[in-house]
């Protein structure tokens, strides 16, 4: 249940919980908000088993409301940046009531009418009297899912988590699963969350510097944005103490660049996903890919070099998708993965890998050494289908200065025939100075059907 939680928050007195728009709230003020919402709850007529949808991102009146909805037994549906499918996904959870804060933190309240049949897993979740909450995926393929949650059960969890009370910079966002357990883990501590402007390298690292921020969770393409950029050396960064990273594989030349840039980091690889929660990992070594995966309520095997993860915290399902549990509760995470005995490296997603004359290439590795060629500020590389090899792989380059484009492609091609193998060398390599993340800092690629052979 959720009374731990709100017994912890409540224990913390006059420490500084959030750090918002150069604001500080203590953790006796954030009660004081958890309260004020919890009373416009009760005037909204919002009961146990009710969903509600916050859009906004982390403002100490948001998370409040996040919070306030958890105690009282709702089921939450954060959105923070859904743009054009906002309304798709409130149709998909099933939404009551929609409480939507603008720039300036003024919340609106909209009213929707619901099924009058609800979805089986949230009537499962109704009965049992828990608090719920839905995630929806970042969609690389196209579509998002919905995965249902048990919060009581996520919260659970949190009576054994140990850890300090670090000032931690909150980067991923409240829709995501990894932002989630960041706020949920800080608040349980008696940490302060600490919010950048906008989500830039030059914002993150001047509160960062700003605020003597000690933990940053990110991603691996927002890394390589900073390093790119050069931005931790124009700002003092001595205060980190940890970065997390994850969402996707990291390139392996990114992390010993980031290594090098702050050798007195520690640096640790997440592991997690909306359907099974974030799994506790160890990673081998400051510079290395490798990561041991933890058992405090999670269970993993490899299945013909796939991973599957078996959890405790599992959501109850998608709700616009059938189960992707097996009988016994085992989850295919789609991930391709190599083991050296207790460790394991993920290479990627089955459904990225790039089949050449039925050899495989994945996308992270040629990604790793095209950015180490030089003049490379960001790539994507995927498959374009070929009719004598089935595919060929293609690489998007965005530049650090102009280069002309023939001598780069000559020059890149040079590059990775000296370390990949032939097959993997790009084909062909265009330069293109868009955007290769979503809004999420991940890599936005496009993925085949996981069901078609690699």
């Amino acid at each position: 249940m959720t009374t731990f939680l709100q017994q912890r928050i409540r224990s913390f007195g006059p420490r500084p919980c959030l750090v918002s728009a150069g604001e500080t709230v203590t953790y006796d003020a954030f009660g004081k908000r958890i309260d004020f919402w919890h009373g416009e709850l009760d005037r909204w007529c919002v009961r146990r088993g009710d969903t509600v949808a916050v859009c906004g991102d982390y403002a100490p009146d948001v998370c409040a409301l996040l919070l306030a909805l958890a105690f009282a037994g709702a089921i939450i549906v954060p959105i923070a940046s859904a743009g054009v499918k906002r309304d798709e996904f409130l149709e998909i959870a099933e939404v009551g009531l929609v409480i939507i804060f603008d720039v300036a933190g003024a919340p609106r309240v909209e009213r929707r009418s619901m099924p009058v049949t609800a979805h089986p897993l949230i009537r499962q979740l109704r009965a049992e009297g828990a608090a719920g909450l839905i995630l929806f995926s970042s969609g690389s393929t196209g579509r998002s899912k919905a995965s249902l949650l048990d919060f009581d059960r996520m919260a659970a969890r949190l009576e054994r988590a140990k850890g300090r009370a670090y000032i931690t910079l909150v980067f991923l966002m409240l829709d995501h699963i990894g932002g989630i357990n960041t706020l949920l883990n800080v608040l349980c501590q008696g940490g302060t969350i600490v919010t950048p402007a906008t989500r830039t390298p030059d914002a993150v690292c001047e509160a960062i510097a700003r605020y003597r921020v000690e933990l940053l969770p990110t991603s691996p393409t927002f890394i390589n944005m900073m390093l790119i950029g050069g931005v931790a050396a124009r700002y003092d960064l001595s205060s980190l103490r940890l970065i997390t990273y994850g969402t996707e594989p990291m390139p392996e030349t990114t992390l010993a660049a980031l290594h090098g840039a702050l050798p007195g980091v520690k640096l640790k690889q997440t592991y997690g996903l909306s359907e099974l929660g974030i799994l506790p990992t160890q990673s081998k070594g400051a510079g290395s890919l490798w990561m041991k995966l933890g058992t405090d309520g999670f269970e993993h095997k490899i299945v013909d070099g796939v991973l599957w993860v078996r959890s405790a915290t599992a959501m109850l399902g998608y709700l616009n998708a059938s189960s992707p549990f097996d009988e016994q509760g085992w989850f295919n995470t789609q991930d391709v993965v190599e083991t050296d005995g207790e460790y394991v490296r993920v290479l990627g997603r089955r459904s990225e890998i790039i089949n050449v004359g039925g050899e495989k290439v994945y996308p992270g590795e040629v990604e790793s050494t095209l950015l180490a060629a030089g003049n490379v500020r960001d790539v994507t590389v995927s498959g374009r289908p070929n009719p004598v090899t089935g595919h060929v792989v293609v690489a998007r380059v965005s530049l650090i200065e102009p280069e002309a484009p023939a001598m780069l492609a000559a020059r890149l091609r040079d590059f990775c025939a000296g370390r990949l193998e032939r097959f993997k060398v790009p084909v062909h390599i265009d330069v293109d100075d868009g955007v290769h993340h979503n809004d999420r800092f991940k890599k936005a690629r496009v993925s085949r059907p996981t069901e078609q052979p690699v």
